[in-house]
């Protein structure tokens, strides 16, 4: 099934300053990431970070932290145990009324549905934080989409194997290119010149 950009939101998790520089193929990660992060900010598309322990690992690099709508500072692995999720979901609305003149049905709030279902993953360390995070979103019912080159891992081992766990829990495995060539569907689409200058 190809990505709709409409049904997406994209979350980028703990490329942080004190991490990044132990990365392997740390800069050519955290560029992919920036190029995600700026076709979907032209898509209007939801954009959400998280930080690790930032009070030890430092902000998310300044130009990645730009674009996102928040950023989640987290103790867990998984930005889900923080509260990741109530993020991706849109807000119950109370129902209008009297409480006593609406039917016994309509007096509590139902769980909405998520608006933009389908959630697009990259960051760091692939094996622990994405790794966790993106497991839980499947819990959760969301449709998990993580962007190969544009996360990383200290080794590369670890990396790899986190996406052989990923593929084997159900979630697709992209690159940049597919998801933004995805998105767009199109060579008429009006944003596609800027989309070429970005990846040649």
């Amino acid at each position: 099934m190809l990505l709709n950009s409409d049904d997406c939101q994209l979350v980028l998790i703990d490329y942080q300053a004190k991490l990044m520089p132990v990365i392997h193929d740390g800069t050519a990660v955290l560029q992919q990431a920036v190029c995600l992060a700026e076709v979907a900010k032209l898509l209007q598309m939801p954009i959400w970070g998280t930080e690790q322990n930032p009070s030890r690992l430092g902000e998310n690099a300044p130009q990645l932290k730009a674009l996102c709508k928040k950023t989640l500072g987290k103790s867990h692995f998984s930005a889900v145990a923080d509260g990741l999720a109530d993020w991706l979901r849109p807000v119950n609305q109370p129902p209008s009324g009297n409480a006593r003149s609406l039917p016994k049905h309509l007096q509590k709030n139902r769980e909405a549905e998520p608006e933009r279902s389908t959630v697009v993953l990259a960051g760091c360390e692939t094996h622990i934080c994405l790794l966790q995070t993106a497991l839980e979103l499947v819990e959760e019912e969301f449709d998990v989409v993580v962007v190969t080159d544009a996360c990383g891992s200290r080794t590369e081992r670890n990396r790899d194997a986190a996406f052989d766990r990923l593929a084997g829990a159900g979630v697709e495995l992209v690159t940049t290119e597919m998801v933004l060539f995805e998105w767009l569907r199109s060579h008429e689409h009006p944003l596609f010149p800027d989309v070429l200058k970005k990846i040649r």
